[in-house]
């Protein structure tokens, strides 16, 4: 997104006006708190935000903390004014400007978005970010019930890439925890060890709420064009965080 390498992201609109997609490292880092040069992560923020046709400003991000709080938006939330949350939804009274967008950063961690429409036919948003502390927290329960609470009727979902349950290593004890929560996380590394599914985890959360979900099928310890926590640590790599984001344009 500098102009020096070429921009292989894309949003694809999934119904009338709506619009999701899941950025890679082509969009750079938009993580201000991984060591970053803040001016840099803003400018990777802005062209973002232009190709999601959401310019000025109308996406809103979020300060995660692996937890489970859904916080409502207006949109455009940001800096000082971002919620401190690991799910958003939109608030439809609120949507502005061009197109309004939610943002969800990851970097091995599930990035889950979610559309609904209302009782009025209004468009209905969210997203979450789904890690090991969120799924077992019950993360997803709460952004499905906020939708459904505001009339969200024919939820559907996308999940972004993340850790694969052939490579996401935990010891016992946690991969037991998890699994006590979500049996469909229990799972075995490629070399035999202790893992959790997280794709896995989230799609049977999904689906016990009626949600129609989409895997990705992407591991981002194993394709380096998506960011990997797990990798850059292993490898020495940079850190950085990728994105999911969903876009609404108001309707006339």
């Amino acid at each position: 997104m500098n102009g020096q390498v070429a921009r292989m992201w894309s949003m694809k609109e999934v119904r009338p006006g709506i619009r999701v997609g899941f950025t890679d490292t082509t969009a750079g880092n938009l993580a201000f708190h991984v060591g970053d040069d803040p001016a840099r992560v803003a400018e990777h923020r802005a062209a973002v935000a232009a190709v999601a046709a959401a310019a000025g400003g109308s996406i809103a991000w979020m300060n995660q903390v692996h937890g489970a709080h859904t916080a409502v938006v207006a949109g455009g939330e940001q800096g000082s004014a971002a919620p401190t949350a690991d799910a958003m939804v939109l608030d439809p009274a609120n949507v502005s400007g061009p197109a309004a967008g939610l943002a969800v950063m990851v970097a091995d961690c599930v990035p889950v978005v979610l559309v609904g429409t209302g009782s009025g036919g209004e468009p209905l948003l969210g997203v979450a970010h789904a890690g090991r502390p969120g799924v077992e927290a019950g993360v997803i329960d709460s952004v499905v019930s906020q939708l459904q609470h505001a009339g969200a009727a024919g939820i559907e979902a996308w999940l972004g890439p993340s850790i694969c349950g052939s490579c996401y290593e935990v010891p016992e004890d946690m991969r037991a925890s998890v699994a006590a929560r979500v049996p469909q996380a229990h799972a075995t590394t490629s070399w035999g060890t202790p893992a959790l599914d997280l794709p896995a985890a989230v799609l049977a959360q999904l689906r016990a709420h009626g949600v129609t979900a989409h895997a990705s099928g992407i591991c981002t310890l194993e394709d380096s064009r998506y960011y990997s926590h797990r990798r850059s640590q292993r490898d020495g790599e940079p850190e950085g965080r990728f994105i999911g984001l969903v876009t609404a344009t108001p309707r006339p």
